[in-house]
């Protein structure tokens, strides 16, 4: 029993040094520690009132100004929306203007427009900024990317991208990416990974419109 309590007393003696460094450590050093609490605070106060004042409004307001653009992008109007006009700012000015707070959608729409309109660097310079993380749109401006490698001459950097918008993608939008690898590897002379492209197509792929028509391409690939 005497030892337990002994114990016990050198337990709570423990404690109590504890306790006692502890509160001298703070005092000695309680002007870093709040100035380090400070700091922490005015950082987070300041991202807080930027998001909450600045970014989140100003994102609004990009969204909004990007309305009338989609309007005439669904109109095909593609010139409109992107250069806009007198009464509306197209895609290219909301980028311009809002830069990181446009919306994401902003890049890819100005990428689809520039491509439209055979503006292929500036096309593939939007398809890049695209950070949207929705793998349908994501996979499709990777394969954009690959329309303007094609487009400029560049087939090794086309077929990248194709290929790696269909792993992307992995569904049946893959299928039109790996029919354009496969067209492009065509034009590079290596048909073996032609036909392996076009084959992934009719496998993977049976139910996607390119399937049904993709055995023209396999012939054309084996002969």
């Amino acid at each position: 029993m005497a030892n337990s309590k002994t114990k016990e007393e050198v337990r709570e003696e423990n404690v109590v040094a504890t306790v006692s460094n502890t509160e001298k450590f703070l005092h000695e050093n309680k002007k870093v520690i709040i100035g380090a609490v400070v700091a922490v605070l005015v950082i987070a106060v300041g991202i807080f009132a930027y998001n909450k004042l600045i970014y989140a409004p100003a994102s609004i307001e990009a969204a909004e100004e990007c309305s009338a653009a989609e309007f005439s992008f669904q109109a095909r109007e593609f010139e409109l929306a992107l250069n806009g006009d007198e009464n509306h700012s197209g895609f290219a000015q909301v980028i311009e203007d809002y830069g990181s707070k446009a919306p994401k959608s902003a890049y890819l729409y100005a990428a689809v427009c520039c491509a439209q309109l055979g503006e292929w660097d500036q096309a593939l310079s939007y398809a890049r900024s695209y950070k949207g993380k929705d793998s349908i749109l994501a996979a499709r401006a990777i394969a954009l990317q690959g329309d303007c490698h094609w487009a400029l001459g560049n087939l090794e950097e086309a077929v990248k991208a194709y290929e790696k918008a269909a792993a992307r993608a992995d569904n049946d939008f893959a299928a039109a990416y790996l029919q354009k690898a496969g067209e492009v590897y065509l034009a590079l002379g290596l048909n073996d990974k032609a036909l392996a492209a076009f084959k992934s197509v009719k496998e993977k792929y049976p139910r996607s419109e390119e399937a049904y028509e993709i055995d023209k391409y396999i012939n054309k690939a084996a002969e």
